[in-house]
């Protein structure tokens, strides 16, 4: 394979059961990091290496995967180092992230698209686009110059909305379910001895979720639907009840939001060493 990122040109999918392919506009080209012999992606300024610009927007995209393989370079940057293409896995999740200027000869940064294939359980593909578009704070589909962006890509911006907003609506919609869920098991304990404390705690966990949600903060929904889970647990030892993270694991289903995988494995969001904030997008929704 040539040592610049070729082109890619299949069009925009959302809501496919198997494979999900998203296509986002660069805002910056930081962070710089670096890429090794083997391929892999490694932190800035080691000697040897060779230098790589992630923009914003893989830089997302390989937080929100969460525990990942550091991720491998299939076409690495040449002249350009911002033009390439990668692949990561987190447990039964693969990612393919390619960067390529769409205008401008990739002078700036806003010249850059990013192509985020994404394959795996709808429901972790539909987190993990969750998480990509709350953390960038804002409509990754919207590009600087629109009919260039829709020439490369393939689709109109209509049809990037849409395979945007159908997964983040859905993932939506999953966290809302678990909710309800568990608010009508608290209901259906109501009134047993000694675990009214349970439930009530239960309840606050649940209140904590909504307010996540709401934020589209994802990774905060999970850890209060498991705190909540656990008070379910305690308060009624029979309880088939569950956390989300522990079915999947059960399951073996590892989720993109599992810490305890792989204890030996190099994680790629290590590599990263600022943290992301998650954006409230709700006043911006339509």
């Amino acid at each position: 394979m040539d040592d610049e990122a070729e082109s890619v040109v299949d069009a925009t999918i959302g809501l496919d059961p198997n494979k999900t392919i998203l296509w986002a506009q660069v805002r910056e080209g930081q962070p710089q990091m670096s890429i090794d012999i083997e391929g892999r992606l490694r932190p800035a300024g080691i000697k040897g290496n060779s230098t790589v610009y992630l923009g914003d927007v893989a830089r997302v995209a390989l937080r929100s995967l969460g525990p990942a393989d550091p991720p491998f370079f299939e076409s690495k940057p040449g002249y350009d180092e911002q033009r390439w293409r990668f692949s990561t896995s987190s447990g039964d999740v693969s990612m393919i992230v390619l960067s390529d200027s769409y205008w401008g000869f990739g002078l700036v940064a806003k010249c850059f698209v990013n192509q985020i294939e994404i394959i795996g359980p709808l429901a972790l593909r539909a987190r993990i686009v969750h998480d990509i578009a709350a953390t960038l704070g804002r409509n990754p589909w919207e590009p600087s110059w629109t009919s260039r962006f829709e020439k490369k890509t393939r689709a109109t911006i209509s049809e990037h909305r849409s395979a945007w907003e159908g997964l983040i609506h859905y993932a939506r919609d999953e966290m809302n379910e678990e909710i309800t869920n568990l608010s009508e098991k608290i209901s259906a304990l109501r009134g047993g001895e000694d675990i009214e404390l349970l439930l009530n705690q239960a309840e606050q966990d649940l209140d904590e979720a909504r307010v996540a949600l709401a934020d589209l903060n994802a990774p905060a929904v999970e850890r209060a639907l498991a705190r909540a889970n656990q008070a379910l647990v305690e308060a009624d030892p029979t309880t088939e009840v569950r956390s989300s993270e522990a079915a999947a694991s059960d399951s073996r289903i590892l989720t993109w939001w599992d810490k305890t995988e792989k204890e030996e494995e190099v994680e790629a969001s290590h590599l990263l060493d600022d943290e992301l904030p998650v954006v409230d997008l709700t006043t911006g929704e339509e």
